[in-house]
């Protein structure tokens, strides 16, 4: 190369400066085998720079990051050397390893190099700026980006193939592992699974992140991240943390957040909007392919949709005290239908209590508030709890009838209602599918204008969107209702653990209540009431006589001092 006899010269009167060597591989460049290895790079670029005479070698590297963008911290170091004066000569491969985004290419060798006085030398494609311009160089730059863009389509296309086809995407999650047999396999690691069951009867106990991030940290239970180091699983993040227990909040979110926990499949959670633009933005749920029992789960779906539901009453306006009431995420406004949220009232802490999240007076639009206080809540649902035990004590046969009707009767005409308005549904999807069909072929025959069928093209892939939502909505809620026919068993398996504990603990709280609505306060003075109605797990609301041995309503004090009677039962 003609470089060979002026590489000394040039380097001679700048005998301090730091030759760069940089060598770069991503995770597409390993199709092409060996020859491309860091190894491999490394090797030529150490060989060239001494037989042409180059001073002070450094390596810059890149180890399995893609040349589609600049964001690499071996790069990035070499530009502030360069920035700083330390670089005089910069040596890679070929002009692909510098990059593959031509536009941003072009401004590293024709601008930043030259306005910082580096020479620059891509070997295999004989470029050498102390040489002059290379003509063909923009063309080479293009056709590295368009090899990038064509790998990259062709990524796309095999995950899409996959994807759709419920093959995984991604890792499996902290709990799992890959079925040695079959990779597209999760199996369940139980050490770690265990950890993920912990976490969530924490939450359904009233801890709250920190809490159970505390509490994990005190066991001496490993960070996901240690843990997957320790078992030889994955390699340790770059940035880890000095205790390998201290759990962060983010994690335990994602844990409980999770629904792959459930044993479901979630497909295309995210995506890019170009192979030059390597940030992931969330998919609609649309977009997303969810596959049922693709692996065993580690938490039932009611556990898991008990946990959102808690965490949901929580989420805003949380007090200062990391603790969670075990109420929230439970109370419903009766009028608008809005969450409760849990306040402490700030002169006496020791007062806890709802109000309705929509009162005007908040800026919502509710019209009363809807107060009711935490602990004439438990003593609500306590006295409720006995007097169900007390009836299924002296009328189990009666208390089962009484549960299978409610598993049965009354929601036999809700779920013929659902099915018969999901047929519907699938019906105008299809035949908005055969209405695209039919103005597709007109526009190809010449019977429609291209600028009307885009118009009618994009109302029916609005309208299929919306009826693709509308199903998936429809089909959950048929299968949740399916699953209350065999649900009668689980909830007096519950009633039952209740009768041994006789105490009211958030975890028994969520096994029997599914949602509580609050009626605002009612008359004045002495003849203030306030009716509360409990809706069961699987059963919904139960109207159960009076108990000779319980009282039929409660008469607690509010915050004013005055009483207030609670009526429990259904709402009216």
């Amino acid at each position: 190369m003609s470089d060979c006899r002026k590489g000394g010269t040039m380097q001679s009167k700048k005998n301090h400066g730091i030759t760069a060597l940089y060598p770069r591989l991503s995770r597409d460049d390993d199709i092409q085998g060996d020859s491309n290895s860091i190894v491999n790079q490394k090797k030529l670029l150490s060989k060239y720079a001494k037989d042409h005479h180059f001073p002070n070698p450094k390596f810059y590297v890149d180890d399995g990051y893609t040349g589609t963008n600049f964001n690499r911290p071996g790069f990035q170091e070499m530009i502030e050397d360069i920035e700083a004066g330390y670089v005089t000569t910069v040596i890679v491969k070929d002009m692909s390893r510098l990059g593959r985004n031509y536009l941003q290419v072009g401004y590293y060798t024709d601008t930043f190099f030259p306005d910082h006085n580096v020479r620059f030398i891509a070997i295999n494609d004989g470029v050498d700026s102390e040489q002059g311009e290379d003509d063909f160089t923009p063309f080479r730059n293009i056709m590295n980006e368009w090899y990038a863009k064509d790998i990259s389509r062709k990524v796309r296309s095999s995950k899409k193939l996959r994807g759709n086809a419920g093959d995984p995407l991604c890792l499996p999650p902290y709990g799992y592992r890959k079925d040695p047999d079959n990779p597209k396999q999760w199996i369940i690691d139980e050490e770690a699974a265990e950890v993920v069951r912990k976490i969530y009867r924490l939450c359904i106990e009233g801890n709250g992140i920190e809490t159970t991030a505390r509490i994990l940290q005190e066991s001496g239970i490993l960070t996901p991240t240690y843990y997957w180091a320790k078992k030889g699983i994955r390699k340790g993040g770059k940035k880890t943390q000095d205790n390998p227990c201290k759990w962060c909040k983010t994690t335990i979110t994602k844990i409980l957040t999770l629904q792959e926990y459930t044993g479901v499949l979630i497909n295309f959670k995210t995506y890019s909007k170009s192979f030059k633009d390597k940030r992931r933005r969330e998919n609609p749920e649309e977009n997303q392919r969810v596959f049922e029992n693709h692996h065993e789960p580690i938490i039932d779906r009611s556990t898991w949709e008990t946990v959102q539901k808690i965490r949901a009453g929580t989420k805003r306006r949380q007090p200062k005290n990391s603790e969670k009431n075990m109420f929230a995420g439970l109370l419903y406004c009766a009028d608008c239908g809005h969450k409760l949220h849990y306040n402490i009232n700030h002169p006496n802490s020791a007062i806890e209590y709802f109000n309705c999240s929509n009162y005007r007076g908040n800026r919502g639009t509710c019209n009363e508030t809807h107060y009711v206080r935490a602990d004439s809540l438990e003593q609500v649902v306590l006295l409720e709890l006995n007097r169900m035990v007390s009836y299924l004590q002296e009328n189990e046969e009666e208390f089962a009838e009484l549960l299978a009707r409610k598993t049965s009767q009354d929601y036999e005409r809700e779920k013929r209602f659902r099915q018969l308005k999901l047929a519907e549904l699938n019906a105008r999807y299809s035949e908005v599918d055969m209405l695209f069909e039919r103005t597709y072929e007109d526009n190809v025959s010449g019977k429609l204008s291209d600028e009307r069928f885009m118009k009618l093209s994009q109302r029916y892939d609005e309208e299929q969107q919306s009826l693709k939502k509308e199903i998936a909505e429809l089909e959950s809620i048929c299968d949740k209702e399916d699953s209350r026919v065999y649900s009668k068993n689980q909830f007096l398996k519950a009633v039952r653990k209740f009768m041994q504990m006789k105490t009211l603990t958030p975890t028994m709280l969520h096994e029997l209540v599914e949602r509580i609505d609050v009626y605002h306060i009612q008359g004045t003075g002495k003849n203030r009431t306030q009716r509360l109605v409990i809706h069961y797990k699987f059963v919904g609301v139960l109207d159960l006589p009076h108990s000779p041995v319980l009282p039929g309503n409660i008469v607690l004090n509010s915050r004013q001092g005055v009483e207030i009677e609670y009526l429990v039962g259904k709402a009216g």
